[in-house]
């Protein structure tokens, strides 16, 4: 039903997106070094959950919403630029600190926790533009069942994400203690990831491209 070309497709988009700093790296990043490895995989549950949540509501027909109210996909993607614009300025601003260093925080209960990786993901720009506009390009219509092979696609992004978030989330530890070592480097990694997250927010700010609906 699916060509493999078109798993493969979605597989290496979605390889590059989760290794782009962004809204979920940030949160699960901080929050494993601030708060332990455990609270970083609880995160990780909610942002999962998120990934989840995207791919039935995508594939059961929010691309057709939007599509026909192109204005409220604009407003979710302005508002998800402004939020990585903050964070790009949180980054860079005189005196801002890394996500790698450790720093004193309250503990959050696991529910806590769970729900903020949630929201995180749900608010994530970089996920709703890639199963609004971009896993879609891989559908085949010819090949029958859209449904299901979006669901299939999806899914793919859904292993790719949580696969890496889990890997960086559980490396985040050893990463801060080899910077925090190598204060120039910290510095280094805190432009580079204000940088990024700078060039997002302006890509996103001027996009004006709306989804599609599905025939």
């Amino acid at each position: 039903m699916v060509e493999m070309s078109a798993v493969l497709g979605v597989l290496t988009v979605a390889l590059g997106m989760v290794l782009t700093p962004g809204p979920n790296m940030i949160y699960l990043v901080s929050r494993s070094i601030t708060q332990g490895r455990r609270a970083g995989v609880v995160s990780l549950g909610g942002v999962a959950l998120g990934f989840l949540i995207y791919l039935l509501a995508t594939n059961l027909g929010l691309s057709v919403v939007f599509a026909a109210v192109p204005g409220l996909y604009v407003a979710i993607k302005l508002a998800g630029a402004v939020y990585l614009g903050y964070l790009a300025w949180c980054a860079l601003r005189p005196g801002g600190v890394s996500v790698f260093a450790p720093q004193e925080v309250p503990h959050d209960s696991p529910r806590r926790l769970f729900t903020m990786g949630l929201m995180t993901s749900l608010l994530n720009p970089k996920i709703a533009v890639m199963y609004l506009s971009l896993i879609p390009q891989f559908v085949d219509l010819e090949a029958g069942n859209v449904l299901a092979q979006g669901l299939l696609l999806g899914s793919v992004q859904v292993v790719v994400g949580t696969s890496v978030n889990l890997a960086i989330l559980l490396a985040a530890g050893t990463v801060a203690v080899f910077l925090a070592r190598r204060p120039s480097w910290l510095k280094v990694q805190r432009y580079l990831m204000g940088a990024v997250l700078g060039g997002l927010a302006v890509s996103l700010a001027v996009d004006t491209s709306v989804p599609a609906a599905a025939n």
